[in-house]
């Protein structure tokens, strides 16, 4: 991390290093419980659907950012779940 710090040796995020420090110690998360990809496709830059049932955990994963999409006025569907909690309070009005 102290390398990471002062040169980007990687960019996925948090990942990389918490593989490390699990180190391999790691098992996959019902997505009852992590909704993973709401940050689209990242190729394509397409919205995607929540899972069918319930749902515990809302996670923008991807480059499409709730926030971003908001303010570009070019929100997913789903991004309206998050903007509640905008504490900067984009413009963009949500249609119910």
């Amino acid at each position: 991390m102290e390398l990471q710090k002062r040169i980007r040796i990687y960019e996925l995020g948090s990942l990389p290093p918490f593989l490390l420090v699990f180190a391999g110690e790691i098992v996959p998360v019902n997505h009852r419980w992590n909704q993973h990809g709401l940050g689209g496709d990242n190729f394509r830059g397409l919205c995607r659907d929540l899972h069918p049932g319930p749902v515990s955990l809302l996670h923008w994963s991807g480059k499409g950012k709730p926030w971003a999409r908001l303010d570009a006025n070019r929100p997913c569907p789903l991004d309206a779940l998050w903007a509640p909690y905008d504490l900067l309070q984009t413009p963009f009005a949500l249609d119910s």
